[in-house]
């Protein structure tokens, strides 16, 4: 699953990456989780925008918000069949701005955090689905982030991770009028492992409380 990520980059430099227009004002993250407002880029086809969501897809059809919090992650290889989800793959797909993912391993000594980030330190976007639900008391956009089998980096912590798009892929994937779920499936796998890295960090990430830059430092340097 992919349950915790960061995105401490500066919002200019952002936008130079990804090439979209904001409306709202984004600050550095450092600790990201569920139920929180993430940042999000959608497109109609030919511009690209950012906003935030609620982490959470919560479905058009739902009766209430709270199915949100168990819909914080889709599983590629059953995102075509499930109600939950199927509508938002065929229109409404998204990408979701990060620097880096948090997963933990189960050790003797307990559960030890790990982050893992590209080699370079640029951003990257994981493959998302949104919705607006509209039975609240004001319309209310959610998101989920897609999960696939691991890569060669991520195998040895977690059995799941997230989908990370390859940059020339970003169009398609967010392009509403592409509904070639065959072709839109191609994307959802795992990332390039040679093109990653991952190191431990201590456990101040284990509470979502401390969204402090101190929880990206390698766990050696504290």
């Amino acid at each position: 699953m992919c349950g915790r990520f960061s995105l401490e980059e500066d919002i200019n430099k952002l936008q130079q990456y990804f090439n979209f227009e904001v409306a709202e004002e984004i600050t550095p993250r450092f600790n990201i989780a569920p139920s929180q407002r993430i940042l999000t880029i959608i497109s109609d086809g030919q511009n690209r925008r950012a906003g935030t969501m609620k982490w959470g897809l919560v479905p058009f059809w739902a009766k209430e918000e709270k199915i949100g919090y168990k819909m914080i992650n889709a599983r590629s290889e059953s995102i075509e069949e499930k109600p939950s989800f199927k509508h938002a793959f065929k229109r409404r797909r998204c990408l979701i701005v990060a620097t880096g993912f948090y997963e933990w391993q189960k050790t003797e000594e307990g559960k030890q955090p790990y982050r893992f980030i590209m080699k370079d330190n640029r951003p990257f976007a994981f493959a998302g689905l949104w919705e607006t639900w509209k039975k609240g008391e004001k319309p209310l956009h959610t998101c989920t982030i897609i999960t696939t089998t691991p890569n060669a980096v991520t195998e040895d912590i977690h059995d799941r991770m997230p989908v990370i798009l390859k940059e020339e892929d970003y169009d398609s994937w967010m392009d509403p009028h592409n509904q070639d779920t065959e072709l839109l499936k191609t994307l959802l796998v795992p990332y390039a492992a040679e093109e990653m890295a991952k190191y431990k960090v201590s456990d101040l990430v284990n509470s979502p409380r401390n969204d402090v830059a101190d929880v990206l430092s390698p766990l050696n340097s504290l």
